[in-house]
């Protein structure tokens, strides 16, 4: 059983085999996990098709694929698939990306059937969160923290993903957080500082950044650069509208930095961005880490901080080293001449995935199966 506490339990040295699959509305990444290493090349598929059919069949065909690459056999699938869906029984629903999967698809004992063992769906956003907790950023920052001689260690992760969507999940001490209804984490129904009537989704996606590049270059969205361009553009290493595209990613940081700053004022623990998009975290990362402190305004006029705790950049070496240091004070218990330390820097980090995010995806499943096999 896979417990988080003051370290992180593993399965390092786990002989079974795991077939995964990070199910994108893009593509389809299967892969195979052994002792928290992927064991093969990714097998790549493009998720669309013409009907139900045709993508019930192409997920099929990648688990053959890689079960045809195994030698051990595998002990189950288990991988994430977008939401609304009943992970817990495998059943898939109203997709947006997806969208012959409306009305509900038994995925999970379909595969079962097909491949006879146990199958494992979950919430991409929570897998992806999982890998980063066992492999990826929290222990790397809790490494550090031990090597910078500082006592403080991180329990708790909010993993976002940046890209055709925005996606959430939510890992704590005691494990994943999935919600009674499969819900857990999921970010994107946040409302949309910018546009109060939207999701926070239409700003925090590859469309906001696509919507807020055209409407301040005049641009046709169908003839708007991608983001990657956009990024490239705004970091002035290609032609273009260098201010718009400056604009376009801190528009998108600003809303995405409003719906983390809520979430982490409910769970109060490290960021981890990972998807598409999280490779242009130079431009967008130190605007995103700025709004999340930016403080509240107040009826008597002096500000309140935004959150009760303060956000770094761990991608900024002033911003991480001033994150690592302790700050703690020995302060005397009263009518004692004993002491006791006392931090009253109450601190978060929010980092770039440090596995990539199929890769933790493929963790955060391997983990989830093998812990859901141990509990029966």
């Amino acid at each position: 059983m896979l417990v988080l506490n003051n370290s992180v339990m593993t399965y390092k040295n786990d002989i079974r085999v795991v077939m995964t699959l990070d199910a994108g509305g893009t593509n389809f990444v299967f892969n195979a996990v052994q002792a928290e290493q992927e064991i093969i090349e990714p097998i790549v598929l493009p998720a669309k098709d013409d009907n139900l059919e045709g993508v019930l069949n192409k997920i099929i065909d990648g688990f053959n694929q890689v079960q045809a690459k195994l030698l051990p056999k595998p002990v189950a699938i288990s991988f994430a698939f977008p939401g609304p869906a009943d992970f817990e029984n495998g059943i898939i629903g109203d997709l947006q990306n997806l969208p012959f999967f409306r009305g509900g698809v038994a995925l999970g004992p379909m595969l079962a059937e097909k491949f006879g063992i146990p199958v494992f769906i979950n919430n991409d956003g929570d897998l992806f969160a999982f890998g980063e907790a066992i492999s990826g950023l929290l222990p790397e920052i809790n490494k550090k923290l031990e090597d910078a001689g500082n006592p403080k260690r991180y329990q708790n992760l909010f993993g976002a993903t940046f890209g055709t969507g925005f996606g959430g999940g939510i890992v704590t001490r005691d494990g994943m957080l999935l919600g009674d209804n499969c819900s857990g984490g999921e970010i994107n129904r946040m409302r949309n500082r910018t546009f109060k009537n939207w999701d926070t989704e239409e700003s925090v996606s590859i469309r906001g950044i696509k919507r807020e590049y055209a409407n301040n270059t005049g641009l046709n969205i169908a003839s708007c650069p991608e983001p990657r361009d956009i990024f490239e553009i705004g970091m002035g290493r290609a032609k273009g509208d260098q201010d718009a595209a400056v604009h376009a990613f801190e528009a998108f940081a600003r809303d995405a930095a409003d719906s983390l700053a809520n979430a982490i004022t409910l769970l109060d623990g490290l960021v981890v961005i990972g998807g598409g998009l999280s490779g242009a975290y130079p431009i967008f990362l130190p605007k995103l880490v700025e709004e999340m402190n930016y403080p509240f305004d107040t009826m008597s006029g002096i500000p309140l901080e935004r959150m009760e705790v303060t956000a770094y950049n761990l991608e900024d070496a002033n911003e991480l080293r001033s994150f690592l240091t302790s700050t703690s004070v020995d302060i005397q218990v009263p009518f004692s001449t004993n002491t006791v330390s006392f931090d009253p820097n109450k601190k978060i980090g929010v980092g770039i995935s440090r596995l990539g995010t199929s890769k933790a995806v493929s963790i955060g499943a391997y983990a989830y199966a093998l812990a859901k096999l141990d509990r029966k």
